[in-house]
């Protein structure tokens, strides 16, 4: 695996995991009871980002691990992907 594609899918795989954890141990200002005035009630009150980021990452580093290793071991090539259906010669 090139450079290039392993940090696009490290990048991919850091996505997906970032929008698994978001949700995580939210609540919302509603559910506090202190809402700031000007704000929508549904606000997280704390969003413990740099958590989450944090948490993310390792996330997203399992996640490459998995396919950088099943991309290594040619467990799954690109060939077993099917990209385009084939049509028959309809002639």
């Amino acid at each position: 695996m090139s450079l290039t594609l392993s940090i696009a899918t490290y990048f991919i795989c850091w996505w997906m995991a970032l929008f698994m954890v978001l949700p995580f141990g939210v609540r919302t200002q509603q559910e506090e009871g202190e809402v700031v005035p000007g704000s929508v009630e549904s606000a997280p009150k704390t969003p413990h980002i740099l958590k989450k980021f944090f948490y993310t990452s390792l996330l997203g580093f399992v996640f490459f691990c998995i396919a950088y290793s099943l991309y290594t071991y040619d467990i799954v090539n690109i060939d077993d992907i099917p990209l385009l259906p084939t049509f028959k010669n309809l002639d």
